[in-house]
């Protein structure tokens, strides 16, 4: 795997309990309060290249499904024609909630995010978790597929990133957020951003890919309705279940996270991928980040 860069002092992590009442009276919703348990550091690499480089294709032109315009909405239940392996469990359903959450067999209408583990197991994979509203702008847009073309791409990916890892894809999930705009926005920021399932139906992956982040949080988690930053930022990452297996991307939940775009644990700016079927966390070390030179990029 290529060198990882830590990031310097500004940006700070926080283990331990929330106040459950902090976001009371902040916003017409409610939130909900978990626990931080696990830190990383996090690989800075140079600015991205196109679009269509980093995005698989998506929207109606692919025959994609769009989810209705509703905050904190979510996608029909989704079943998968091929079992994904998560964690060790098969899962044939799914929900593509509008908030950057995949979730598997319930739906997440939750907006303000919590890190992981989740204290009630819900299994899901995030994204960017925050508080979309499309009804402001944007659209989410999923599709199984086992398009030659698409399954090519996904194989390719996997086995530049997993060279040890023999794998052909024999399915792949596309969801993509568009250009989708925070609850109490007052702005015209979008953010865009995708995550791609695919297995063989043995091993199985998950590609997250960040194209454009231009905010963290919606008013109701505390965030500034015109700039759509501070309050309760995005989080991104994974929850298995079981209270035992789960990973936080190193920056969610702080300001930092608005730079995800610029960090990768495969060396491709905008970029995480991560075997889930028995999950790894590849390329990113666990322990809290050290201070990094003056003119690393980040924040």
């Amino acid at each position: 795997m290529p060198e990882l860069v830590a990031v310097p002092p500004r940006l700070t992590f926080s283990w331990g309990n929330r106040d459950a009442g902090r976001y009371q009276g902040a916003g017409m919703k409610p939130s909900f309060t978990f626990l931080l348990l696990l830190s990383g550091a996090v690989m800075i690499v140079q600015p991205k290249e196109d679009k269509a480089f980093l995005l698989y294709p998506y929207g109606p032109g692919e025959n994609d499904q769009k989810n209705p315009k509703l905050d904190d909405g979510t996608s029909e239940k989704v079943f998968l024609t091929v079992p994904f392996t998560f964690y060790g469990k098969e899962y044939q359903r799914l929900y593509v909630n509008n908030n950057g959450v995949i979730s598997f067999d319930s739906k997440v209408k939750q907006y303000t995010p919590d890190p992981f583990p989740l204290a009630d197991g819900r299994p899901f994979v995030t994204p960017y978790w925050a508080d979309v509203d499309n009804v402001r702008g944007g659209d989410i847009y999923y599709r199984e597929s086992t398009d030659p073309a698409l399954l090519a791409r996904a194989t390719k990916d996997i086995n530049q990133y997993f060279p040890e890892i023999p794998y052909t894809a024999t399915w792949v999930f596309v969801a993509t957020w568009d250009h989708v705009a925070y609850y109490g926005s007052t702005s015209s920021k979008g953010n865009t951003f995708q995550a791609v399932l695919t297995t063989n139906t043995k091993v199985s992956f998950i590609i997250l890919n960040y194209w454009d982040i231009q905010w963290t949080t919606g008013s109701a988690s505390d965030g500034d309705p015109e700039t759509g930053l501070g309050g309760t930022p995005a989080h991104a990452g994974f929850n298995s279940g079981d209270e035992t297996n789960y990973y936080n991307i190193p920056g969610s939940q702080t300001e930092a996270i608005i730079n995800i775009t610029m960090t990768s644990n495969v060396n491709v700016p905008g970029r995480w991928v991560f075997q889930v079927d028995d999950f790894k966390v590849t390329g990113v070390p666990t322990e809290a980040p050290k201070a990094a030179s003056s003119n690393s990029c980040w924040l």
